[in-house]
């Protein structure tokens, strides 16, 4: 943990990101043990994953859910939905805790006291099963099994990020995926789901897990090639895709990318987004923001909240290209096209917002 995380001052921090809401809870008879952050409810009621994660210290979560829910706002924003941004983490004991209807009920009835404005969803380490258990004690979570929950999201995920490294080829004059190689970082289900997406379009995959059994899963299913965790970063490719944890580029390891291209699912995936995405850019490769291109989910989560048809979502999940290269367009007069991104979502929420204060004042 850094000396960051290790002074981390919640109401500091709060205030520096431009949180409307913290929330810390603990239920006694389940040991549960969470935090939901509501970073902004300027376009609408807030949604965003819960994270089942054991972390080194508190202030890591502390720290985790901020970035994450924040990240959120910038991802409905540019994503052009009336949802604002949030998230939520639990914090295990161990990392193999095993998963308990009782955890999970725990879980929906702390979500169940912001009465809606904050809408839980499944993220790392949380199923559709466990998700639910959380509808058993709360009505707003998306993302189980039911009728109109919406399901896995992580096939939609994959789907926009597909749009998005189409947007980035368009802007290095190629047109397609044949021929090119994509090095996927995480093969969870968004990961996964994207390499057969990318397998099916042409691409040739190099692949990395700290999941033996996951890894095997797509050698065999789609003629990957495997390589360590310590080396998919630094593996020679057309496109690098980022699908684990996030905060994976930094000061040490972006010298070492050999890609054209980074875009991937992972969320926050620049340690410093300021400072990372101008040395990336200075490094001379494309970055398609991570809070654009990865918001195929959010979208077809959000969207069967707001009423969307099955065609609205799939047009709008659509939509990433095309946002991603006005971002691309934007970053000529921007820093970095991480700047341009986060100029965009912060105009759509300015605008919300002042539409929300004229409604009030009426």
């Amino acid at each position: 943990m850094n000396d960051r995380m290790t002074n981390l001052n919640p109401l500091e921090e709060m205030a520096a990101a431009g949180h409307e809401r913290v929330c810390y809870h603990y239920d006694e008879a389940t040991g549960l043990r969470a935090i939901i952050a509501v970073h902004s409810t300027a376009l609408g009621n807030a949604l965003g994953g819960c994270r089942r994660w054991c972390y080194a210290h508190e202030n890591d979560a502390l720290f985790d859910v901020l970035r994450l829910s924040e990240g959120m706002t910038w991802k409905a924003a540019c994503a052009g939905l009336a949802m604002g941004g949030a998230k939520s983490v639990i914090m295990l004991p161990k990392r193999d805790t095993p998963i308990t209807p009782d955890e999970a009920h725990a879980m929906g009835r702390f979500i169940d006291t912001l009465s809606g404005t904050y809408i839980g969803a499944e993220d790392v380490g949380v199923s559709p099963e466990f998700t639910d258990w959380m509808l058993e004690t709360t009505n707003h979570v998306m993302g189980g099994t039911g009728e109109g929950q919406g399901g896995d999201p992580s096939p939609h995920t994959a789907m926009g990020v597909i749009y998005g490294m189409q947007a980035s080829l368009r802007r290095i004059g190629q047109d397609q995926f044949a021929g090119l190689t994509v090095a996927i970082q995480g093969l969870g289900s968004v990961g996964t789901h994207l390499a057969r997406l990318l397998h099916e379009r042409g691409a040739e995959l190099v692949v990395a897990d700290t999941s033996q059994a996951k890894v095997d899963h797509v050698v065999n299913a789609y003629h990957a090639k495997a390589v360590s965790c310590d080396e998919i970063l630094k593996t020679e490719c057309d496109i690098l895709a980022p699908c684990a944890l996030g905060a994976v580029f930094d000061e040490a390891s972006i010298p070492g990318i050999q890609a054209k291209i980074i875009c991937g699912a992972s969320n926050n995936v620049l340690r410093d987004p300021d400072a990372d995405a101008q040395r990336i850019h200075e490094h001379g490769v494309l970055y398609a923001p991570d809070f654009v291109v990865n918001a195929g989910g959010l979208i077809h989560l959000a969207g069967l909240y707001l009423g969307y048809t099955t065609q609205q979502l799939q047009d709008t999940i659509a939509r990433i290209e095309d946002t991603t290269m006005t971002i691309f367009e934007m970053a000529d007069d921007h820093p970095t096209t991480g700047h341009a991104a986060l100029a965009l979502a912060r105009q759509r929420v300015e605008a919300g917002r002042t539409a929300q204060e004229g409604i009030n004042a009426c």
